[in-house]
């Protein structure tokens, strides 16, 4: 059990160390995001804008545009929602090596309250042009993830969660940019999940399991460029697709594979993820059941799935 904002502040450390080119922004609140670490042990490559996340970005566009590798970091709903323009026309139109980190996503940030948790920063940044876009598993994923996008020439949005989360993957793991990960296989049905999703579409696997189901687990921790072949695999192989995300179903993981699906390898699909609401307080596991992504409601949308597989109604 690993806070993502912990194993990223200790990465972004390590990656320091090696690459004097990267530099770390923040819009004051270094000691949520863990960009505390990096400042204390580079405080000459630490920026601390305040509470001016458009400028923010701005900086972070003219840094890279020297030659650094700037991680520019805030809450996921100030450094996408308040930052779309800054991030379309000074980042993503010129293609600048700007790496932009989105704290506190969806709605499993403890009680920080509804107005800081971001249910729609993929849908922003994924409609943006020329950004690829994660959403790390775990803290490890997180952790390669931070050294595969510093190796990556680009724009990049990361998000991650707030509170420990348990692991899935060890140091044997490989993330690849566009990639996705089969955790576990199946052929009745396929669940293709990303971010702190995936841990909860495992935990429902191995119920339905018990019911005799075998549910193949899709991590797609690149939502964009999505892994077009790890769709049409899980389609063909098992006829039947629910995706999961820490995010609103509309814009995010789930209309993205409904595009390839759509395009490629049509079969019944359901989305699970925030139902085009607001997100409210409360704890993680009070939220997760409330909203319908906790693993029961997971095992019950799979086997509505398959019902319709079997009645053929898609």
């Amino acid at each position: 059990m690993v806070a993502m904002r912990e194993a990223f502040g200790k990465s972004l450390v390590e990656l320091g160390k090696r690459n004097k080119d990267v530099v770390v922004l923040d819009a004051d609140l270094a000691s949520s995001t863990k960009t505390s670490y990096f400042a204390q042990e580079f405080p000459d490559r630490f920026f601390q804008c305040g509470i001016a996340e458009q400028n923010m970005m701005g900086v972070a566009a003219g840094l890279a545009s020297c030659g650094k590798i700037p991680f520019v970091t805030s809450f996921a709903v100030f450094v996408t929602k308040r930052t779309a323009d800054q991030v379309a026309i000074s980042v993503a139109y010129p293609g600048l090596n700007v790496k932009i980190v989105g704290a506190y996503t969806g709605i499993l940030n403890g009680r920080t309250g509804a107005t800081h948790m971001a249910g729609e920063d993929i849908a922003l940044m994924r409609s943006i042009p020329g950004i690829v876009v994660i959403d790390p598993a775990d803290a490890n994923e997180l952790s390669q993830v931070v050294e595969a996008v510093a190796r990556y020439c680009g724009p990049v949005y990361i998000r991650e969660t707030r509170d420990e989360w348990p692991d899935l993957f060890d140091k044997d793991y490989n993330f690849k940019i566009g990639k996705a990960a089969t955790i576990k296989d199946g052929k009745d049905a396929a669940i293709i999940s990303c971010g702190v999703m995936t841990s909860q579409a495992l935990a429902a696997a191995n119920d339905l399991e018990k019911d005799g189901i075998s549910a193949r687990v899709v991590n797609m921790s690149t939502i964009k460029p999505v892994d077009r072949e790890a769709i049409i695999k899980s389609a063909i192989d098992t006829g039947a697709i629910v995706t999961c995300e820490n995010h609103n179903i509309y814009g995010g993981l789930g209309s993205a594979v409904a595009e390839v699906l759509v395009e490629e390898a049509p079969v019944p699909m359901l989305r699970i993820g925030i139902k085009d609401v607001f997100n409210e307080c409360g704890t993680n596991s009070e939220l997760l059941e409330k909203f319908e992504m906790d693993p029961a409601s997971i095992v019950k949308t799979v086997k509505r799935v398959l019902g319709k597989k079997k009645e053929k109604k898609f």
